[in-house]
């Protein structure tokens, strides 16, 4: 079998993966009294990260550089990080509604990569002289990573906002997500005197503190019609989105950098203003904006998940949408 075959093999076999995994985790959202489907949707997912990790492998074999120059390959290496990040966040969050959402982002980009680009587009080509650095694998990787982290991240507030229904849900735990969620709570306690004067009489100091410790976290606005288990849940994705997308930031700015660095080399500037990076740097904003908000405002819960949200557009926008064009200096290897 020849590394060509091979790698046709891998991109549908990776695909088919992750669609049966996709599968498998809405399975257990519906029935989650059905025991090992987590266990099989985390064999699946890693699975689908060692096929695609294969194909790479072998890709890079075959043409002799990192597989990451044209549209398939960066598809396949968006893929293989999305499928990496999924494994970590749900190692961190222990739930499964992680797989519920991230499994269909995965599934849709190996489909597009496999079934829909035309076989010219998938097939190697000697790199332009643009590409010939030992900047193409810091770069590109480091910013694919990053897209997929922020992706994750992002997906992971949109199920934020599905899980509320709406509702607002403001959590107003520690940055870092220690945060829990909470009712009203009644800092007076009853007594047994039959005076309504002398009904309520203050809680100790010491209580007060054990109570603003254990509810650390929400305050919830019209959530009578949310169960004690949702809001849970809500605020293990607020947390855990939080933790993904402070992840992804660093990644994306140590890949903007690198670009930057690139791009003086090859074309005498440190910036040059066209779509892509334009759209980068846009990227770099919106999620900048959400770390602000985390961090230094305070915010949690309904308001930067949207922010969060927003940005999962964005990203799309600067890796896909702005090649649609194919103007600038970055629209060579995609669509044009």
């Amino acid at each position: 079998m020849d590394l060509i075959t091979l790698q046709n093999i891998l991109d549908n076999t990776s695909f088919l993966v992750l669609f049966l995994t996709m599968l498998i985790y809405w399975v257990g959202a519906a029935f989650p009294s059905i025991p090992y489907l987590q266990a099989l949707g985390t064999a699946g997912v890693a699975s689908a990260n060692l096929c695609i990790a294969t194909l790479l492998g072998a890709r890079w074999l075959e043409a002799g550089y990192f597989p990451i120059s044209n549209l398939y390959e960066s598809l396949f290496f968006l893929a293989w990080g999305v499928t990496a990040i999924h494994l970590i966040a749900q190692k961190m969050s222990g739930s499964a509604l992680v797989g519920v959402v991230t499994t269909p982002v995965a599934m849709g980009i190996t489909a597009f990569a496999a079934l829909t680009l035309p076989a010219d587009m998938q097939t190697s080509a000697p790199l332009v002289p643009a590409l010939k650095s030992n900047w193409l694998m810091m770069h590109v990787s480091v910013m694919m990573l990053s897209y997929a982290t922020l992706m994750v991240g992002a997906t992971l507030a949109i199920a934020f906002l599905v899980v509320t229904k709406g509702q607002n849900v403001e959590l107003h735990g520690s940055s870092i997500g220690t945060g829990g969620y909470r009712r009203s709570v009644s800092l007076r306690k009853p007594k047994t005197d039959e005076n309504p004067e002398n009904a309520l009489e203050p809680v100790s100091a010491s209580t007060v503190a054990v109570l603003n410790k254990a509810t650390k976290a929400t305050t919830v606005t019209g959530a009578a019609t949310l169960s004690i288990q949702r809001l849970s849940l809500a605020d293990n994705l607020d947390n855990i989105s939080y933790r993904i997308i402070g992840l992804g930031f660093p990644l994306l700015t140590i890949g903007i950098i690198a670009g930057a660095v690139w791009a003086n080399e090859a074309w005498g500037s440190y910036w040059s203003w066209d779509p892509k990076e334009t759209w980068a740097l846009i990227t770099w904003l919106v999620f900048a904006a959400y770390l602000h908000a985390r961090i230094t405002k305070g915010w949690q819960g309904r308001k930067p998940a949207i922010l969060a949200a927003s940005g999962f557009v964005v990203v799309w926008i600067c890796y896909l949408g702005v090649n649609l064009l194919g103007k600038g200096l970055h629209s060579y290897g995609w669509f044009f």
